[in-house]
Parts: C-alpha cells; sequence; structure tokens
C-alpha cells in the first residue's frame, strides 16, 4: 500500500506538477551528479600527471576504453529507462520492473565478455586506443584495474539511468558522488602516501567504482524504487529486449563514437609526441568538466518527457523542451566564456611543459567557442530518446562524434596538422547544430493534440 502510495505521488509529481520546478528539481541532483564525476575524472588527470608526462598520457588512453564501458551502461541504462519512464507513465509497472532486470543482467554478462577479450589483447587494444611505447606500461597497468571492475562500472551506469528515467535524481546522486568522492580522497593516499603511483591511481579508480554500485544497488533492494529487480523477471522475451537495445543504441552509438573519436584524435596527436596526447586528454577533461553542466540539466528534463509522453500530454513535453534548451543555453554559455577567459590558467593546473601549454590552450579555447552550439543537440537527441523515436534518435547520435568528427579530424590533421586536431571537435559541434535544427523543428510539428495517439 506505501509503495502504490509512493508510485501514485511520483505519478502526479511528474505528470501534473509545474514543469519548470520538476526539471529543475531532477536536474540539479543529475547536474552535481556529472560535476563532482567530471571532477573525480580530473583530480584522477591531475593525481596522476605528477607521477609524468607519459603517465598523464596514459589516463588520456585509458579513457577510450572507460568510454566503452560508458557506452554499454547507458545503452542498456538509457534503453530500460526510457522504456521504464513510458512504463511508469502509462502506470505499468510490472513492465518497468521487466525491463530493468533484463537490462542489468545482459550488463552483467557483456562486461565479463568484453573485459576478458581486452586482457587477451591488452597491448594490440592500448595501442589502438592511441598508446605510445612510452605510455604503454603505465596504460597497461592502469586499465588492468579498470577491467576488473567493468562489471560493477557498467551496472552502476544501468542503474543510475534507470533511477533518473524513475524520477529518483537524489538516489542516483548519492551512489554516484560517493564513488567519486572516495576516489578523490583514494588517489592521493595510495599514490603519493603509500607511493603506488600509477597502480594506487588503478586501484583508487577500480575500489571506488565497486562502492558506487552497491550504494545504487542498495535502493533496488530496500523498495525505494517502482522498477523492481526480481529472479522471476530473468527471462527470455526478445520483444523487450529489442525494445531495449532499439531505444538504448543512441546512447550506445554516441558513448561508442565518443571512444572511437578520443582513440582517433589520441592516435593523431601521438604524431605530435606525448606532450600533444597529454595536452588534449587535459583539455577533452576540462570541457567535459563544463559539458556536464548542461547534460545534467538535460538529464533532469529527460524523465519528465518520457512520462509525459507515456500519459499523452505532448503540451507538457513541448513546454520541458524550451524551458531546457534555454536554461542550458545560458549556464553553458556562462561557463564557457569563463573557462576561455581561464584557458591558460585550467591547462597549466595539469602541466607546466611549453608545448603542452601551446597545444591545449588553444585547443580549449576553439571548444569553448564552440559550447555554444552544444545544447541543441543534446536535449534534441534526449528528445528523441525519451518519446521512444529510435530512427531521429540514433541519427542525431551520430552527428557530434561520427559523421561530423571523424572526417573533420583526419582532413583537418592530414591539411592543418596540430590546427586541425585542436579545431575538429569545435567544426564538428557547430555541424551538428545545424543538422539538428530542421530535424527537431519536425519532430515538434508533427506532435498531435494532448491525449491523442
Amino acid at each position: 500500500m506505501v509503495q502504490m502510495e509512493r508510485n501514485d505521488t511520483q505519478f502526479k509529481k511528474m505528470t501534473e506538477g509545474p514543469v519548470n520546478r520538476v526539471i529543475l528539481s531532477l536536474g540539479i541532483p543529475a547536474t552535481i551528479s556529472m560535476l563532482v564525476t567530471n571532477l573525480y575524472n580530473i583530480a584522477d588527470t591531475y593525481f596522476v600527471s605528477q607521477i609524468g608526462l607519459s603517465a598523464s598520457g596514459a589516463v588520456g588512453i585509458v579513457f577510450g576504453f572507460m568510454s566503452v564501458l560508458q557506452a554499454i551502461g547507458f545503452m542498456f541504462g538509457q534503453g530500460a529507462g526510457s522504456n521504464i519512464s513510458r512504463s511508469l507513465g502509462g502506470k505499468d509497472e510490472e513492465a518497468a520492473g521487466e525491463y530493468a532486470t533484463m537490462s542489468f543482467v545482459v550488463a552483467v554478462i557483456l562486461s565479463i565478455v568484453i573485459g576478458v577479450i581486452c586482457l587477451i589483447f591488452l597491448n594490440p587494444f592500448l595501442r589502438l586506443l592511441g598508446s605510445t611505447e612510452t605510455i604503454l606500461p603505465y596504460a597497461a597497468t592502469y586499465v588492468k584495474f579498470i577491467i576488473a571492475a567493468s562489471p560493477f562500472t557498467v551496472c552502476g551506469f544501468v542503474m543510475n539511468n534507470i533511477l533518473r528515467f524513475e524520477g529518483k535524481a537524489n538516489f542516483a546522486m548519492i551512489g554516484l558522488v560517493s564513488g567519486a568522492l572516495l576516489n578523490m580522497i583514494g588517489d592521493p593516499i595510495l599514490i603519493f602516501y603509500f607511493d603506488l603511483g600509477i597502480y594506487g591511481a588503478g586501484l583508487s579508480t577500480a575500489f571506488s567504482q565497486i562502492v558506487s554500485f552497491f550504494i545504487l544497488l542498495s535502493f533496488f533492494v530496500q523498495g525505494k524504487t517502482s522498477s523492481k529487480l526480481k529472479f522471476s523477471y530473468v527471462k527470455l522475451d526478445f520483444h523487450k529486449f529489442k525494445e531495449i537495445v532499439t531505444i538504448g543504441f543512441p546512447s550506445m552509438s554516441r558513448q561508442g563514437l565518443q571512444s572511437i573519436s578520443t582513440m582517433l584524435l589520441n592516435n593523431y596527436a601521438a604524431v605530435y609526441g606525448d606532450a600533444a596526447v597529454a595536452a588534449m586528454s587535459i583539455v577533452s577533461r576540462i570541457v567535459f568538466l563544463v559539458f556536464a553542466v548542461g547534460l545534467g540539466v538535460g538529464q533532469g528534463y529527460q524523465p519528465v518527457c518520457g512520462f509525459n509522453y507515456g500519459a499523452k500530454k505532448y503540451s507538457r513535453v513541448k513546454k520541458a523542451f524550451r524551458f531546457t534548451l534555454i536554461l542550458s543555453e545560458g549556464i553553458l554559455g556562462f561557463f564557457a566564456i569563463v573557462c576561455f577567459m581561464a584557458a591558460p590558467y585550467a591547462v597549466s593546473l595539469f602541466r607546466k611543459d611549453p608545448e603542452v601549454l601551446n597545444i591545449g590552450i588553444l585547443a580549449l579555447k576553439l571548444q569553448c567557442v564552440s559550447m555554444f552550439f552544444q545544447p541543441l543537440g543534446v536535449v534534441s537527441n534526449m528528445t528523441f530518446q525519451g518519446t521512444g523515436k529510435a530512427f531521429l534518435a540514433v541519427v542525431s547520435s551520430l552527428f557530434r562524434n561520427g559523421l561530423f568528427f571523424i572526417p573533420t579530424i583526419i582532413i583537418g590533421a592530414n591539411c592543418f596538422g596540430i590546427l586541425g586536431i585542436q579545431s575538429a571537435q569545435s567544426i564538428s559541434d557547430v555541424l551538428t547544430f545545424m543538422a539538428t535544427l530542421p530535424l527537431i523543428m519536425h519532430y515538434f510539428k508533427s506532435l498531435p493534440a494532448d491525449g491523442e495517439s
């Protein structure tokens, strides 16, 4: 009875509460989660960079593999989450539980298989990610810890996304922030106090991911979620599996392309030495920290979008989209200006090598300028995914790190050298904005009136 009342309250909040207030109530915890998580990534980069230049480059290399794990977790987490929010919007809690359980089980199996394959072909895999011979020993040590914790990492992403799509952003925040803070504390202790170097960095990251996993799992075990993880829900249901993968594939392709783009970036930067790899790795971490603010707001919007689409309240979907886009532009624009002005200081926090600074400062400034074009692509893709428009979600997910970035960096690196590498992501952001605008305009014109199918 208590659980039913709790679920009814949540349903009314998502489908009847003031749209702006609901998005903020979900977006603020999501933003905090993203900021703290990326702060710990930056802290990781900072502490490892104190070991040496090659160790600093190793973090950027392994970040490509972590993007693969995130891609799997987001595919099953957001694929299940989108179906869960629409199921809850239609008051079908059993279906929500089946989606949650299936995504969790498949994610565990797939992450183990990928981890074993990566261990078998470890050195070739790291070279594929862009590792140089001097970076390779550090990257190999670091990545082994990441592989060992990969099932916990992937399932942590799955549960985090399910919680967000249910409108339980506070729970998702607690799980992520706890692990991130633990890693930020563990890094300096293990790296410097116990003098474990790169071993300490890997151990700290792996341990924090495992702790985060168990915190997130506790919310499901304690019955604080609308969707349940039950053994009785473990069954072969091809239709539900297809729905999860179809809706989650845009997340997989987006994160997968992020991994591929990171590999390309590292490989082209490696031509100019370890300093170039380290510089672009540092810039990527800084930019993603700023980008995380806008992404957090969007993550508050996505469950509102899914619930109201499931409840056939399309006018609320439109209102939520407008509010999220304007808010994201304002917040991201402000931080982009601050980051642009502080670019030399931001890069020098990690490495003071002249070559790293020369490459990193210009790359960071270029990406700050293009941040103004990012919110439309992100919020539009979340709209397509949250409302189950798989084709539009897939197409829009291919833009930024795929259809535009890959040819841009290949052409830019070959024609303009290091400048082409520094500017590739910025050019891709502008092209993504131009391609997304007609898609989202057509989508909203095609939405029916409230209550209609």
